[in-house]
Formats: structure tokens, sequence, C-alpha cells
């Protein structure tokens, strides 16, 4: 059903058949079968930045990108057909003038022979590899890969792409030579599947007038800045048997670092909601309990003691907060985020979302993003009614286009950066209408309907009344005030996923596969619980200061979690980036939106069982 309204909102946009329907593709994971002698394409994406350590850029380029002056087939490169996400992550997939025929060797065959490279060219190729870009290939639908070591176990791996050049002490060394080993799996009727590749590059200083050429031995290629040299191109193959079936040749590279952090990050995380857990149950649990019987049992009495605790504040505890449009739809928008996260979970668990299927997390994700605009209305809705708005029209427009309207804009800017810099990694015009026309068409008035249905259900109903002059609020000790206790409060839930969100920033920036979803499954289930105890036990410890304004405090209490993961960002930047303006801005704009959605996210929550919560323990005690 997703799917469905996918494509139909772009075949509206593209008129039917027309170039923005056709740029899209979510693909299938259907095995191919090929005969002997079967022609096997070989796709070519774009230049990433590669490196273990420190990573120097995070600018991607199209492979046929002028400077870089490589081969090209007859008749030009031909697009393939990309899946939204694929785009949106800066995938560029090209056909390439490598010919790969099933089962036959191939041994140093000449590609082609460049042309002569200009001297800003050659300067730029050299910065490349400075940087250590990366070539990436596709064969069938599987990334060519080098072979890695985990340090830790000795265990070999595919790592995706292969490096476009090295550096000796004479400087950088520019890679025109590729061997490429493909296994493939042999079925019982004699068709044969592709089930790996592998290339290795390496370096050869040839004449490109020589009608022979050798593909070992020989000096390495520096390119020189004179504007006079050519490269030549070759390329060997050999297709090897392998014992590895289709349905796991994905297992290779999906290698996971040290799976013992990964558990270590989810008992950090457990153990952290099983210390708010025991919190909430020793305070809130046996002091409520103890609370809402004297308070009752008060009423029994002759003498009757005045209130105390957090049931001084009953006339106020519902007063409706500052700016409640504002917080409505915040509070309606981390709605829409966390259902949009908790379902691509689901399904990225459940494995329809395979890492062969290219780009389809991120396609998941607009759309369910998309689809959910329906919650971040009916919560808005609902959330503004309960506390008296009457202004509903600039409620619903706010609810629709606010975040929406955020990200778009932030995105935007950062695309500037990114077509500046010729990089591939910018989001085609087309690409942005189409996703313009999606919001348009799907998000836009599914938010319009929950609004409609969250106004039209009744007011949600307070257990106490409020009073009509404001209570004074006493003086706070330093740790309850709004500054110190929103940043103790954030501390927490940021505790109880920041491990894992190494794994996840690694994935990101260094363009690796992240494959731990099950355990970021948990863990985002771990969240979802500690932003809601520890925003309930702060607020109850300030209602029993009798300070009554904890709706804005519960939303920034759990949301600060966000500001702790734009800390991480920069403490991630300073040790493991080495990158230029340009990247720094792209990093820092991306970190920014990351970490807005994720308070919006962790906010909402901490809001909603904090009202919930405020609900149940007002509605136990009897007031006059």
């Amino acid at each position: 059903m997703v799917f469905f309204f996918a494509k139909l909102a772009l075949l509206a946009i593209g008129g039917g058949g027309g170039l923005l329907a056709n740029a899209f593709y979510l693909p299938g994971v259907a095995p191919i079968d090929y005969a002997n002698g079967d022609n096997v394409p070989l796709y070519v994406n774009s230049l990433t930045p590669m490196s273990n350590q420190q990573l120097k850029s995070l600018l991607a380029y199209d492979y046929y990108d002028p400077r870089f002056h490589f081969c090209q087939p007859e008749g030009g490169p031909q697009q393939q057909s990309e899946s939204l996400g694929s785009i949106m992550f800066g995938d560029r997939i090209f056909s390439s003038p490598f010919q790969l025929f099933m089962g036959k060797d191939e041994t140093c065959k000449r590609l082609c022979v460049s042309e002569t490279i200009p001297k800003e060219d050659a300067q730029y190729i050299n910065q490349c590899i400075n940087d250590g870009y990366a070539l990436n290939f596709v064969v069938d639908g599987l990334p060519a890969a080098h072979i890695s070591t985990d340090e830790r176990t000795d265990e070999e791996y595919y790592s995706i792409g292969f490096r476009l050049g090295e550096s000796d002490a004479k400087g950088p060394v520019l890679n025109n030579h590729y061997d490429i080993y493909i296994d493939y799996h042999e079925r019982p009727d004699g068709k044969k599947r592709v089930v790996g590749v592998v290339v290795t590059a390496s370096s050869f200083d040839r004449d490109p007038k020589a009608e022979k050429v050798a593909c070992d031995g020989g000096a390495p290629l520096h390119l020189k800045d004179d504007g006079s040299q050519q490269v030549v191109y070759t390329y060997s193959v050999t297709w090897r048997a392998s014992k590895t079936a289709w349905a796991t040749r994905w297992d290779n590279y999906l290698h996971v670092l040290d799976p013992s952090i990964h558990w270590f990050s989810l008992v950090n995380s457990v153990v952290i909601v099983l210390f708010l857990t025991g919190m909430v149950a020793m305070i809130l649990l046996r002091a409520l309990h103890k609370d809402i019987s004297r308070y009752n049992a008060v009423e029994a009495q002759e003498d009757v003691q005045e209130d105390y605790g957090w049931k001084l504040v009953h006339g106020d505890v519902f007063r409706a907060p500052a700016r409640s449009m504002l917080l409505s739809v915040l509070v309606g928008s981390g709605a829409q985020l966390v259902a949009m996260v908790a379902l691509t979970l689901v399904f990225s668990v459940l494995g329809f979302l395979s890492p062969s299927n290219r780009g389809a997390l991120a396609t998941v994700m607009v759309i369910f993003f998309m689809l959910f605009g329906c919650i971040a209305g009916f919560v808005s809705a609902r959330i503004y009614k309960m506390n008296g708005g009457e202004n509903w029209k600039l409620n619903i427009l706010l609810s629709a286009t606010l975040l929406p309207g955020l990200i778009a804009g932030s995105l935007l800017t950062l695309n500037f950066f990114l077509i500046g810099s010729q990089s591939s990694g910018a989001v085609p015009f087309g690409t942005m209408i189409a996703i313009a026309g999606i919001w348009l068409l799907i998000s836009l008035p599914l938010s319009v309907v929950g609004a409609y249905f969250g106004f039209r259900k009744p007011r949600i109903e307070h257990p106490v009344r409020t009073n009509q002059i404001p209570r004074q609020i006493p003086d706070q000790p330093f740790y309850l005030r709004p500054v110190p206790s929103i940043f103790m409060g954030g501390i927490l839930p940021f505790g109880a996923i920041f491990i894992e969100l190494y794994f996840v920033m690694n994935s990101i920036w260094f363009h690796r596969i992240y494959y731990g979803i099950g355990f970021l499954f948990l863990v985002f289930i771990v969240l979802i619980l500690t932003c809601s105890e520890v925003t309930i036990l702060l607020c109850y410890f300030h209602l029993c200061s009798e300070d009554y304004h904890w709706s804005w405090r519960a939303l920034l209490t759990s949301g600060a979690a966000g500001f702790y993961v734009f800390l991480y960002s920069i403490l991630y930047y300073l040790t493991k980036l080495d990158i230029n303006f340009t990247s720094t801005i792209l990093y820092f704009g991306y970190s920014g939106v990351i970490s807005l959605l994720f308070s919006l996210l962790s906010g909402s929550v901490g809001y909603l069982a904090c009202l919930v919560f405020l609900q149940r323990i007002f509605a136990s005690i009897k007031v006059d």
C-alpha cells in the first residue's frame, strides 16, 4: 500500500509516462540466472571518500565527471533507474565500457586510452587520491568490494569500494588496472548466479601508443601536471565457482565489527532503564500511593489538615501553557517521527528493507513520514483543543507545514553547497519536485484529515478544575530550576543511545552498511522508556516543589537529548574527520537537522508520558 501511494504520486507528477515517473524504480530482489557466455553488465556508481581512520571529505562525485577522464561506453553512458532513497543518498549509477561474459576470463584487456589530462584536472585527481576516494562498481546488484580483515578476529570480510589510487614516496599514484574477481554459484540446471564481486586495483605507467600493454611489473603511474599525459586503462576478469548460495551472498558484506560493543551498548541502555524503573517504582509508586491515601483520608477526619505536596497545585497544574499553539504542533510532529521510526525499524527487523534493495530504507522513511502526517495533525489538534485553543485553521496549517518546511529549507540550503562543489550528492531538481509533489498529494491532505478528526473528538477533560487566579510559585532550589533540570534530564536518554549512535554515524559518514538493526530496534525501545520515565520523575519532583509549569519543561527535558547528540557530533568531528570548509558546513548542517528531529521525537514522548501521568494521579485524589 505504501509503494502504491508513492507510485501514484509519481505518476501524477510525471503525467503517467513522463521523465519523473520513469526516474524512480522500486527494485526487487529476484535472482538473475546466467548461462555461459551471457553478458553480465557492470555499472559504475559515484566516487565516495573511504577511510579507516580520519575522513577527509564528505562529497561524492559522478564517475563520469569530466575532470576524471574515465573511459566511457560507445554512445555515451546511460543512467540507470534508481529508487527515491537511492537518489537522495547520492547514488548515480551509469553503464560502463567494461565487458563481462559469464564464465569467460579476460587477461589484461585494454579498456581505453584517456584524453590528454589538463594540468588542473591532474591536480584535482591527485587531490582526490590524497583524500582517499574510492571507486564503486555494481555487478548484478552487488557492490564491488575489496578484502578487509577484522583486526580483532582476523576474519576476512568485504569492504565496499576500492581506492582510486595510493600514495608512495613520490606522491599520489593513480590506479589504472582493475583485477575483477566474480564469484558465481552454479545451480542444478546449469544456470549461474553472481554471489560476490571483488576488485583489486593496481597502477602501471604505460606508453599510450604501444600496441601491447603489460599488467605486471613496471613503475606505478604518477599523474604529471604538465597537461600532456594520457592514461591507459586495462582490466582482467576472473570467474570463480563458489559454494555460497544466492540467498546468503550479502553475508560477506554485512560483517559486524566487534559485536560485543553492540551488546555492551544494549546492556548499558538496559541498565539505565532498570535504574530509572527502580527509581520510578520506589519514589513514584510508593510515595504516590502514600500521598493519595493521606489526601483522601483527610476528607474523613474532623481536623482537616492543610493540603501539601503536589496536591497544592491541583488548581493550576492543567492551566494552558504559554504558546500552546507551538507546543501542540511540536508534539504532533514528534509523534509523527516516533511512528515513522518505529514502523521503519519493524520493517527492517523483519527483513523487508534488505541492503540488496538499494535505497529502500530511505525511500520507506520518506513515504512513512508523508503517510504519518495524519498523526501529526491529529495529535496537534487534540492537544491544542485540550489547552483551549480556538485558532484551529492556523493549527492545521502549522501542523502540516512547520516540520516539513524546516527540513526542506535546511536541506535545500545544504543542497546549494553540494551543487557548488559539483558533487553527485546534490539532489536533482526533478527529485525535489517529486518529493514536493508527494508531500502535496499525500502528506498535506492526510495532515488536514487527521486534524479534522482531532478537532471533531470531544475535548480531553482534566480530572480537576483550574483556578481563575494562578498560584504563586515559590523559589526553587538550583537543581529544580528550568535550565539545570532540563539538561540533567536529557543526559539519561542520550546515555541510553550514545554507543549505538557511534556506529550509526560511522555508517552515514564512512559510507558503510549498517546492519545492527536488531540492536537499534531494542535501543529505540529503551530510549522510549527512558524518555518517559525520566520526564515523569522530574515532573513529580517539580510538583512536590509547587512548580506547576510542566508542559514545556516535559517537552524540553527529554528533548534535551538532541542537544547532547549535537555535542557528540562535535566530538565526532574533532576525532574522526579532517575535512574542508564545504564538508564542514554540510556535516554540521546535517547533524543539526538530525539533532532537531531527535529532540522532537524524544520530547514528544516525554510530554505525552507526563500528560498521562498527571491525568492518572490527579484523578485518584478527592478535591473539593
